[in-house]
């Protein structure tokens, strides 16, 4: 294991490796950390890296080249809730009643996806939709972390 730091200012415009031949290392984090721009992780090979960014990184991004070694973040799974989506105004529904509960949401061609939640599963069950439980990698909407109530939004 390694006892040097490496810090990561920056990280260069590509994503995912270009060659499928080149020695690629995980370094695997859950979303929350993930979502910030300073902290510090173990990659799979054991080097320490420090994070100091402009901006958050993304799942897949290659972050750091040494040598012919590319190192790649890789989000970690978490529990969802997978929502088929029929129409548009069941997607327009559902969107509704999730934002009612303010809870971030992914949207894929073919389904709503959101953090397996309590309140999530509660209210789906009652309205009568069907949703699968899985585990999968969590990338909701960007637009919606930063959504506040405040009687001083239009001033």
């Amino acid at each position: 294991m390694s006892e040097h730091l490496t810090l990561i200012r920056h990280v260069p415009h590509r994503h995912g490796t270009e060659n499928d031949e080149t020695p690629l290392i995980i370094l695997r984090v859950d979303r929350h950390t993930l979502a910030k721009r300073r902290w510090r992780a173990k990659a799979a090979d054991g080097r320490d890296f420090g994070f100091d960014l402009p901006a958050p990184l993304a799942h897949g991004v290659c972050f750091f080249l040494d040598g012919a070694t590319h190192y790649a973040i890789e989000q970690q799974p978490e529990p969802v809730l997978e929502i088929a989506i029929a129409t548009p105004e069941s997607a327009a529904r559902l969107g509704w009643q999730i934002g009612n509960l303010h809870l971030l949401v992914q949207v894929l061609p073919a389904v709503l996806r959101v953090a397996d939640d309590p309140a999530a599963a509660q209210m789906l069950a009652r309205e009568g939709i069907t949703f699968q439980r899985h585990d999968a990698v969590f990338q909701p909407l960007a637009s919606a972390t930063g959504h506040h109530h405040s009687a001083h939004a239009h001033e």
